[in-house]
């Protein structure tokens, strides 16, 4: 599929490119920092579905056994969505909070430069979810950051076919959903 092989090939850059300040409020006035809804500790690897909203994820669980796979459900009427989920180095205390606050070029020497855990998107009305990179499972323990860099206001059609490039998609739009505090974290366990 050629948005997977344009996601797959750029996507790192795509979601460093505009520096993390990720999706994830309570409420939809946007506020950058506003907590995501989560829920508690899963108890066995199962699959847990993620429902993304204009600028939040509802049901991020706080941590999940190793072998748990997320899904991503968007109930957003005009926004298409991303789950980007990042390993944290095992040294890495600050919150994602911190982290999505950080200037670019710390935030790519904090990653090393190695893809995503999983990039799943899920367009606007719930739209089958696309696996950009991974199958949303996640195998390894640790801590995970997870953020949303779609521009806002993006065409959602527009975004997911776009030509190939070695970044993000060259659409329209305005800052990352992560800017309105689209953004979380989960340890594995």
């Amino acid at each position: 599929m050629r948005t997977l092989q344009r996601l797959g090939a750029g996507l790192l850059v795509l979601t460093l490119a505009g520096g993390i300040a990720a999706c994830g409020s309570d409420d939809d006035t946007g506020d950058a920092g506003a907590a995501s809804s989560t829920s508690t500790t899963v108890a066995e690897a199962e699959t847990i579905e993620v429902t993304a909203v204009n600028y939040e994820y509802s049901g991020l669980p706080e941590s999940i056994p190793v072998g748990t796979t997320l899904t991503l459900t968007n109930s957003a009427t005009d926004e298409l969505h991303e789950l980007v989920a990042i390993a944290l180095p095992d040294d890495e205390t600050r919150s994602a909070e911190e982290l999505v606050a950080l200037p670019e070029a710390e935030l790519e020497a904090l990653f090393g430069g190695g893809p995503p855990a999983a990039v799943l998107l899920a367009p606007p009305d719930g739209g089958e979810q696309i696996q950009a990179v991974g199958d949303g499972s996640f195998n390894e323990p640790g801590r995970y950051v997870v953020f949303c860099s779609i521009p806002i206001g993006a065409d959602p059609e527009a975004y997911l076919n776009a030509p190939p490039s070695e970044g993000p998609p060259d659409v329209p739009g305005g800052p990352p959903h992560f800017t309105k505090g689209m953004f979380g974290e989960f340890t594995v366990e």
